[in-house]
């Protein structure tokens, strides 16, 4: 989906297909995912205006993996400056591709060590944890004990009950497929999906059908289902009727961490403006407006927390990561794999 936002201030939303970067060296553009772009409003770039005098235009350029289609497509001659949203999961692609030059924002110091690329391709800007989410109510009224474990999900009691997505089409589906690697290895994440399959799990073709769709909260027939660590906050903060109680809560086997990243696009005209538009989203005035906004974490250490994912969301205590390379030299095969079991 591309949502288009008309000359929203300082910032304007537009289709990568529709236009090209501003001439001017008073504006540069940003490339981003569609989830990104949804959120942008006036006031999301206003402060970077007001302190630069430079325009932000954002291009919302579908999911992450056709950001980065499009950024290679134009690779040595790019329609962006600054690319944002990149993660784990197409990391090692855009590396290989050669689009990003290095940048060390001032701000680096500030961001968790474990999210820095210490050759500074990429800056880290935020980060969430995709996890099982399930039904307090459901639990509560089954007297049914949460599982501990991915392990434990293979019995038809909590299989036939949780909802997953797929992982060649959903973001969080394919950050779950690569927990179960994470978890089991090579030699076993295939048999673990063969006893979810077995089990009766349910599959959809994207996050919102699944958790609009399937989940019990929202009249659906599934108590558990892959979402996000963040999602119970978000749960309270759109809550139709005011409440201090998320109905539902995050279960922490099977976690994954998702890192999104900004890099300065190789072959732009304003590799100054680029950098001071880094410097600017991991600085703590714009990294607090991450969660409320797109509901994951901001990066640099000194930015505060809203109060309601504090009491909320769950912050796993290992969540599960895969390296780049790992991710890219694989991921095709897995995907493959993964349809063969559930569907072949």
């Amino acid at each position: 989906m591309r949502r288009r936002i008309a000359f929203a201030g300082t910032v304007v939303v537009l289709s990568v297909a529709a236009c090209s970067p501003a001439d001017s060296p008073d504006a540069i553009t940003l490339l981003v995912h569609d989830s990104f772009a949804e959120a942008v409003t006036d006031d999301t770039f206003a402060a970077f205006t007001d302190e630069t005098g430079i325009t932000v235009v954002v291009l919302a350029a579908g999911d992450a993996g056709a950001m980065v289609n499009q950024a290679i497509l134009a690779k040595g001659n790019p329609f962006a400056d600054v690319l944002f949203g990149i993660d784990d999961t197409f990391l090692s692609r855009a590396l290989d591709e050669g689009i990003f030059q290095t940048y060390r924002s001032g701000e680096s110091a500030n961001v968790f060590p474990e999210f820095v690329d210490t050759r500074h391709r990429v800056t880290p800007i935020d980060y969430g944890d995709v996890c099982i989410n399930y039904d307090k109510e459901w639990f509560e009224s089954t007297k049914l004990a949460l599982p501990d474990s991915l392990d434990e999900l293979r019995a038809n009691l909590y299989a036939s009950h949780l909802t997953v997505q797929h992982p060649a089409t959903s973001s969080p589906g394919l950050a779950f497929m690569l927990a179960t690697i994470a978890e089991f290895g090579e030699d076993g994440w295939l048999r673990f999906w063969a006893g979810l399959r077995d089990g009766g799990v349910n599959v959809t073709a994207d996050w919102t059908s699944a958790y609009y769709g399937n989940f019990t909260p929202h009249d659906g027939e599934s108590s558990m289902v892959v979402s996000y660590a963040t999602s119970p906050p978000a749960e309270v903060i759109f809550a139709a009727e005011p409440t201090d109680e998320p109905p539902t809560g995050v279960i922490e086997a099977g976690c994954y961490r998702q890192v999104e990243y900004a890099a300065v696009l190789a072959g732009t005209d304003h590799p100054e403006a680029a950098g001071q538009l880094i410097d600017f989203m991991l600085s703590v005035r714009f990294q607090e407006t991450i969660p409320s906004n797109w509901f994951v974490y901001p990066v640099n250490r000194n930015a505060e927390v809203p109060a309601v994912f504090r009491a909320h969301s769950l912050t796993p205590a290992s969540p599960a990561r895969l390296s780049a390379t790992y991710i890219a030299d694989n991921r095709d095969r897995w995907i493959d794999e993964w349809i063969q079991v559930m569907e072949g």
